[in-house]
Protein backbone atom coordinates (compact mmCIF):
# COMPACT_ATOMS: atom_id res chain seq x y z
CA UNK A 1 0.00 0.00 0.00
CA UNK A 2 1.11 3.14 -0.95
CA UNK A 3 1.11 6.48 1.57
CA UNK A 4 2.29 9.23 2.51
CA UNK A 5 2.72 10.24 5.40
CA UNK A 6 3.44 14.52 6.30
CA UNK A 7 2.84 17.57 8.43
CA UNK A 8 -0.56 18.36 8.70
CA UNK A 9 -2.14 21.66 7.37
CA UNK A 10 -5.15 23.76 8.22
CA UNK A 11 -7.41 22.22 5.51
CA UNK A 12 -6.50 18.70 6.99
CA UNK A 13 -8.34 19.72 10.32
CA UNK A 14 -11.67 18.04 9.08
CA UNK A 15 -10.44 15.10 8.46
CA UNK A 16 -8.44 14.98 11.65
CA UNK A 17 -11.34 15.78 13.85
CA UNK A 18 -13.02 13.02 12.43
CA UNK A 19 -10.35 10.95 13.43
CA UNK A 20 -10.61 12.48 17.06
CA UNK A 21 -14.42 10.99 16.59
CA UNK A 22 -12.89 7.96 15.58
CA UNK A 23 -10.91 7.25 18.80
CA UNK A 24 -13.72 8.42 21.56
CA UNK A 25 -16.09 5.32 19.61
CA UNK A 26 -13.02 2.91 19.75
CA UNK A 27 -12.32 4.41 23.51
CA UNK A 28 -15.82 4.20 24.38
CA UNK A 29 -16.56 7.55 25.07
CA UNK A 30 -18.53 9.05 21.58
CA UNK A 31 -20.48 12.29 23.54
CA UNK A 32 -16.79 12.67 24.54
CA UNK A 33 -15.57 15.16 21.84
CA UNK A 34 -16.47 18.66 21.99
CA UNK A 35 -13.86 20.07 19.64
CA UNK A 36 -14.47 21.58 16.21
CA UNK A 37 -12.45 21.98 13.31
CA UNK A 38 -11.97 25.28 13.70
CA UNK A 39 -10.42 24.92 16.99
CA UNK A 40 -7.81 22.44 15.98
CA UNK A 41 -7.42 25.32 12.94
CA UNK A 42 -6.95 27.74 15.65
CA UNK A 43 -4.98 26.25 18.27
CA UNK A 44 -2.73 24.43 15.83
CA UNK A 45 -1.73 27.06 13.18
CA UNK A 46 -0.81 30.22 13.37
CA UNK A 47 2.50 32.39 15.16
CA UNK A 48 2.31 30.20 18.51
CA UNK A 49 0.72 26.82 17.50
CA UNK A 50 -0.40 24.50 20.52
CA UNK A 51 0.82 21.16 18.56
CA UNK A 52 1.36 19.95 15.63
CA UNK A 53 -0.39 16.98 13.51
CA UNK A 54 1.10 14.77 11.63
CA UNK A 55 -1.42 13.15 8.91
CA UNK A 56 -1.42 9.75 6.74
CA UNK A 57 -3.14 9.57 3.44
CA UNK A 58 -3.59 7.05 1.35
CA UNK A 59 -4.62 7.82 -2.40
CA UNK A 60 -5.28 11.48 -1.72
CA UNK A 61 -6.85 10.58 1.68
CA UNK A 62 -6.66 11.09 5.36
CA UNK A 63 -6.89 7.83 6.83
CA UNK A 64 -4.47 8.70 9.91
CA UNK A 65 -2.88 11.07 11.99
CA UNK A 66 -0.65 11.88 15.12
CA UNK A 67 -0.62 14.96 17.46
CA UNK A 68 1.88 15.88 20.29
CA UNK A 69 3.17 18.93 21.34
CA UNK A 70 5.76 20.01 24.16
CA UNK A 71 5.60 19.81 27.76
CA UNK A 72 8.31 20.04 30.23
CA UNK A 73 10.10 17.63 32.42
CA UNK A 74 11.37 18.80 35.86
CA UNK A 75 13.45 15.97 35.50
CA UNK A 76 14.36 15.45 31.87
CA UNK A 77 13.81 19.42 30.08
CA UNK A 78 11.68 19.54 26.96
CA UNK A 79 9.53 16.70 26.04
CA UNK A 80 7.01 15.99 23.66
CA UNK A 81 3.93 14.39 24.45
CA UNK A 82 1.62 12.06 21.99
CA UNK A 83 -1.46 13.09 22.48
CA UNK A 84 -3.10 10.61 19.66
CA UNK A 85 -2.22 8.90 17.17
CA UNK A 86 -5.28 7.19 15.14
CA UNK A 87 -5.99 4.89 12.02
CA UNK A 88 -9.32 4.74 10.53
CA UNK A 89 -10.60 1.04 11.34
CA UNK A 90 -10.28 -0.29 7.58
CA UNK A 91 -6.19 1.14 7.51
CA UNK A 92 -5.34 -0.28 10.89
CA UNK A 93 -2.68 -3.02 10.75
CA UNK A 94 -1.12 -2.40 7.26
CA UNK A 95 1.56 -0.20 8.61
CA UNK A 96 0.28 3.48 8.88
CA UNK A 97 0.29 3.20 12.76
CA UNK A 98 4.07 2.53 12.22
CA UNK A 99 4.90 4.71 9.99
CA UNK A 100 3.27 7.71 12.09
CA UNK A 101 5.02 6.75 15.15
CA UNK A 102 7.90 7.05 13.29
CA UNK A 103 7.50 10.18 12.74
CA UNK A 104 6.76 11.70 15.90
CA UNK A 105 9.81 10.05 17.18
CA UNK A 106 11.90 11.53 14.55
CA UNK A 107 10.76 14.61 14.94
CA UNK A 108 11.14 14.28 18.65
CA UNK A 109 14.71 13.31 17.98
CA UNK A 110 14.73 16.46 15.76
CA UNK A 111 14.13 18.83 18.54
CA UNK A 112 16.54 17.61 20.82
CA UNK A 113 14.23 16.33 23.79
CA UNK A 114 15.06 13.54 25.76
CA UNK A 115 11.91 11.84 26.08
CA UNK A 116 8.86 11.26 24.10
CA UNK A 117 5.55 9.98 26.24
CA UNK A 118 2.02 9.41 25.87
CA UNK A 119 -0.58 7.61 27.72
CA UNK A 120 -2.72 3.86 26.65
CA UNK A 121 -5.28 2.27 28.09
CA UNK A 122 -5.11 -0.61 29.98
CA UNK A 123 -6.95 -2.59 27.84
CA UNK A 124 -5.52 -1.23 24.85
CA UNK A 125 -3.02 -4.66 24.70
CA UNK A 126 -2.16 -4.48 21.17
CA UNK A 127 -0.97 -0.73 21.30
CA UNK A 128 0.78 -1.69 25.07
CA UNK A 129 2.05 -4.77 23.19
CA UNK A 130 3.31 -2.41 20.13
CA UNK A 131 5.23 0.24 22.22
CA UNK A 132 6.80 -2.48 24.52
CA UNK A 133 8.34 -4.22 20.92
CA UNK A 134 9.85 -0.61 19.69
CA UNK A 135 11.32 -0.35 22.78
CA UNK A 136 8.96 2.04 24.98
CA UNK A 137 8.16 1.13 28.83
CA UNK A 138 4.44 1.25 29.55
CA UNK A 139 4.25 2.02 33.20
CA UNK A 140 1.99 0.08 35.54
CA UNK A 141 2.74 2.23 38.45
CA UNK A 142 0.94 5.80 37.95
CA UNK A 143 -2.25 7.04 37.07
CA UNK A 144 -3.27 9.32 34.89
CA UNK A 145 -5.00 12.29 36.52
CA UNK A 146 -7.58 14.88 35.11
CA UNK A 147 -9.82 17.54 36.31
CA UNK A 148 -12.35 18.51 33.76
CA UNK A 149 -13.83 21.97 33.47
CA UNK A 150 -16.84 21.18 35.79
CA UNK A 151 -14.76 19.91 38.59
CA UNK A 152 -12.41 22.69 37.86
CA UNK A 153 -15.10 24.82 38.44
CA UNK A 154 -15.78 23.25 41.60
CA UNK A 155 -12.91 23.32 43.06
CA UNK A 156 -12.08 26.49 42.43
CA UNK A 157 -15.94 27.47 44.12
CA UNK A 158 -15.30 25.35 46.78
CA UNK A 159 -10.97 26.54 47.82
CA UNK A 160 -11.70 29.87 49.06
Amino acid sequence: MDYTIRKAAPEDMPAVLELIQELAEFEKEPDAVILTADDLIRDGFGENPSFICFVAEVNGKIEGMALCYYRYSTWKGKTVHLEDLVIRKEFRQKGLGKALYTKVIEYAKKQGVKRVEWVVLDWNTPAKNFYTKSGAFVFDDWCTVQMDEQAMNEYLKNAR
